[in-house]
């Protein structure tokens, strides 16, 4: 933070002494005064709210006719939240309006200047997202009760459009990307002569491209708040009740199917440099059908026909099983030795004593067995409760598997791609091939943060100003690094 900036955390009520910037304000907590990012808050909805139910009674009381006040004001209380909703809808489709016109279309006009895969990159899909609001404001508009604003009925619209709100994972996903080729292209004077320019010809705020392309990342979190904020003035009586409980758990499951996409995909590019750092890899990039870590560590696989035992590390991704041989020397060393499609696989728990198909006794020992072939997989834990945790395992791959196809979660060609040519980069600037890296378990990226950016002096002799970009909140870390730094082999 800067020296001028004010610190809050959630719950705060701060005091606003100035809002004439619209995207930053003055104002005071108990701590101090600062700027502040005016998105990162919401407005009381009504400046006079009574700080608890105890003082709204006793105001009620004190009316002659208590009951219809407070009525009375609890349906003022509901169209204020409800006019609040319509109107930064409102000004969200002018937003996304001005970036497709202001923006996008001039872009285009440049062939010299941006590619179609640039534009797509810094973009991403804002176009399509512009098209669902449209759709979902027109929605609103109809529920809307003029006459009776507090009657209006707003959930049902939630309902109907929560599946097209999913677009905007993709766009989420695709934000770090427009950063850095923004980043990229502003270095170049001529790209920050034109964006500025676009800027200015669209009549939109004083603030640049990248901060006006955070807003969709915003917006998707903010509907989860407007609605519980609707949800605490709709009396469970109201046709609307019912249908606003349901919206708001499901725009709350819709932020967090985005957010464990999110994660997702910050995952496979440490899964490429995992792939990359095993010796005599054969056969397709584990990213061409996984995407998870879901479990890992050491087993004893059984082979016939002679029943020879072999230990192995095993790495269970979704839709497969990956097991690998240590170095006998370095430990740190793995060499790949096959794989499990996990789709046709049964797995069948067995009991301790001797096995009927290789005649051998065996102990906390489960077999995977594919159903098309016949073809089975003999493996041991060393305790039961190893075995025990390697059921469960299996048990939640098969469900990942299938809340994936729910969701339609996949890994496109193009970032497949890139994460392996990142992998293959690292590794030929980092540790020879087949070695850990210690700091590959320990590393967390870095959230971005509050930064500064000038707009350019134009020829026209315009002012240079100065404008703040807001940022991406903090991100819980993945959890693939703790899994990763649990593994044997990769203890020195």
């Amino acid at each position: 933070m800067d020296d001028q900036e004010l610190g809050f955390k959630a719950g705060d009520v701060i005091e606003v002494m100035d809002a004439t910037n619209r995207e930053w304000w003055w104002g005071r907590v108990a701590d101090g005064e600062g700027w502040f990012p005016a998105s990162f808050v919401r407005l009381r909805v009504n400046q006079d709210e009574p700080a608890d139910e105890e003082a709204l009674r006793a105001r009620d009381g004190e009316a002659e006719d208590g009951g219809a006040e407070a009525q009375s004001s609890k349906d003022q209380m509901r169209t204020n939240v409800i006019n609040e909703i319509l109107s930064t809808e409102r000004d969200y489709i002018k937003h996304l309006r001005d970036i497709c016109e202001g923006y996008i279309r001039q872009c285009r006009k440049r062939a010299d200047m941006f590619s179609e895969e640039q534009l797509r990159t810094i973009f991403g899909n804002i176009e399509d997202i512009y098209q669902c609001q449209k759709a979902f404001v027109k929605a609103l508009e109809q529920r809307f009760n003029r006459e009776r604003p507090h009657l209006s009925e707003l959930g049902a619209c939630f309902l109907e459009h929560q599946a097209d709100f999913q677009i905007y994972s993709e766009y989420c996903n695709n934000h770090p990307n427009a950063c850095v080729e923004l980043s990229r292209l502003t270095k170049l004077s001529k790209y920050v002569y034109f964006f500025e320019a676009c800027r200015l010809l669209q009549k939109m705020i004083d603030i640049s491209l990248d901060g006006f392309l955070l807003t969709p990342v915003q917006k998707i979190c903010k509907y989860p708040l407007q609605l519980a904020e609707l949800l605490k003035y709709t009396p469970p009586q109201h046709r609307d009740f019912k249908d606003v409980e349901a919206a708001l758990h499901a725009m709350r499951n819709v932020a967090q199917l985005i957010n464990e996409r999110k994660r997702r995909l910050e995952n496979i590019d440490k899964i490429a440099q995992w792939q990359s750092s095993i010796e005599d890899w054969e056969g397709e990039d584990i990213l061409v059908r996984s995407s998870e870590l879901i479990y890992s560590g050491e087993l004893t696989r059984v082979t016939q026909p002679q029943a020879k035992s072999q230990q192995r590390m095993f790495f269970l991704f979704d839709h497969q099983l990956i097991y690998c041989k240590k170095d006998l020397l370095r430990r740190d060393v793995l060499y790949y030795k096959g794989r499990v499609d996990m789709d046709g696989q049964e797995v069948v728990d067995l009991e301790d004593g001797k096995d009927r198909d290789l005649h051998v006794s065996v102990k906390n020992a489960f077999r995977l067995l594919c159903g098309t072939t016949g073809e089975s997989h003999l493996l041991c834990a060393r305790k039961s409760e190893q075995k025990q945790r390697w059921l469960k395992a299996f048990a939640k791959e098969r469900e990942q598997v299938r809340l994936d196809q729910e969701t339609g979660f996949s890994i496109t060609e193009l970032q497949r791609k890139q994460a392996m040519l990142n992998a293959s980069k690292q590794q030929a600037t980092g540790k020879p091939k087949g070695t850990y890296d210690p700091c590959f378990c320990s590393a967390l990226s870095r959230p971005y943060y509050l930064a500064r950016q000038k707009h350019p002096v134009l020829p026209t002799s315009l002012p240079q100003q100065q404008v703040l970009v807001l940022a991406e909140p903090k991100r819980k870390p993945s959890t693939f690094w703790h899994s990763i730094s649990r593994l044997a082999p990769f203890r020195k």
